[in-house]
């Protein structure tokens, strides 16, 4: 998998389009993120390429997924 796919409202979005999306849900100092939207997708969707190529460089990767705790999953967010 190579990209973020957000289904909301009956609609599709995909890669940056998801992400500042999943931002202004977080709400603040997140939806700032927002003011992003006013770059043409062509170039947000390049620059979030470019941090999914290397997230795993910068951030590690874990070798199995976390099974959340129940205080966890409360964080969760329900779009």
């Amino acid at each position: 998998m190579d990209s973020i796919v957000l289904l909301k409202d009956d609609m599709v979005y995909t890669k940056s389009d998801a992400a500042l999306l999943i931002f202004k849900e977080f709400g603040f100092p997140y939806n700032i993120m927002a003011v992003f939207k006013v770059i043409p997708k062509t170039i947000r969707d390049r620059v979030y390429d470019f941090i999914a190529k290397n997230r795993y460089k910068w951030f590690g990767k874990k070798d199995t997924c976390m099974v959340p705790s129940n205080d966890v999953l409360e964080r969760f967010l329900d779009l």
